[in-house]
């Protein structure tokens, strides 16, 4: 079996975690103790008339090699465990994570887009991952592995579910406003639980689509876009104004740099959804980024009919 291979579980990166802690604690004991006997055996006390000391060959030869060999063992099992979550199989399933202010989405190969990451038990599964807008950090602390999404960039994370159940999964590099919000969950279940799953979500993708109502899918999109990490639909406070009751409600935005009062309409949704900063709701920060490349013209109409049946 490849080296590579055997870095792909949790237990293995445990593994090297304790490796490096065995050996810091030896060389902490290891240096403290010497410290401790330089002290005490040549205290001014037991050597009142100090000495010159010539240097020893073997020891300087011994504490210059031994090191080196201690290092070149911690460079080589971490530089094999950071290969091995590059990925050296083909066969494996990928999936796309797509990383923005503030959430997730995982996109399959056969279609399936989800705000949570399912995953067949003991099977390796290869990550491809980009950010929308800031640099994130894809972060799965249960199975010891996280990875920098850039924009611009696709990075690449293997690694092999080895537990049953459901795991927090987030983002670890400081985003904005909203960072901590921006959670997840990983759902790892059984093969044969998974293979029914991914088929039967697949063929909804793919055979239901035009038979869900325009609200209907809007909730959907609302929910995997990410609109929700910033605007809630219970009228609870978020970064963003709430969805709940935002059509045609009077609301004071800020028009190059002037305070107006508006009807929330269908032609505002739509202008604040493309171009968020042009009609600032007062009191909300600047932070929305323009949605125009994310979504396209049967997408935007159909969260606007969402958005008015939240009332």
């Amino acid at each position: 079996m490849s080296v590579f291979k055997v870095f792909s579980t949790t237990q293995d990166v445990d593994s090297v975690f304790i490796l490096f802690l065995v050996i810091s604690v030896a060389l902490l004991v290891l240096v403290t103790s010497l410290m401790l006997y330089f002290v005490v055996r040549y205290s001014r006390k037991r050597n009142p008339s100090p000495e010159d000391i010539e240097g020893n060959l073997f020891l300087e030869i011994t504490w210059t090699v031994i090191p080196t060999i201690l290092v070149l063992i911690m460079f080589y099992y971490g530089w094999a465990g950071f290969k091995s979550m590059q990925g050296t199989q083909k066969d494996m399933m990928s999936v796309k994570v797509t990383g923005r202010m503030w959430s997730w989405l995982f996109e399959y190969e056969n279609g399936i887009k989800s705000d949570t990451l399912s995953l067949p038990f003991g099977e390796p599964v290869k990550l491809f991952l980009t950010s929308e807008d800031v640099i994130h950090s894809f972060f799965i602390p249960a199975f010891r592995v996280k990875m920098d999404t850039v924009p611009g960039m696709k990075t690449k994370l293997v690694f092999t579910p080895k537990e049953l159940g459901i795991f927090d999964a987030f983002c670890a590099e400081y985003c904005g406003q909203g960072h901590s919000s921006m959670l997840t969950k990983v759902r790892v279940i059984k093969k044969e639980e998974f293979e029914r799953w991914y088929e039967a979500k697949g063929s909804a993708e793919k055979g239901e689509e035009e038979k869900k109502t325009p609200g209907l899918k809007g909730a959907e999109l609302v929910r995997l876009k990410g609109c929700i990490a910033c605007h809630s639909i219970d009228g609870s406070m978020k970064v963003g104004p709430t969805f709940k009751g935002i059509f045609e409600r009077k609301t004071k935005v800020i028009t190059s740099g002037k305070e107006r009062e508006i009807i929330a309409d269908e032609e505002y949704l739509r202008k604040s959804i493309l171009e968020p900063a042009s009609d600032l709701v007062k009191g909300y920060p600047p932070i929305m980024p323009p949605q125009g490349s994310m979504l396209n013209q049967e997408e935007l109409s159909d969260i606007i009919e969402y958005l008015k049946q939240l009332q």
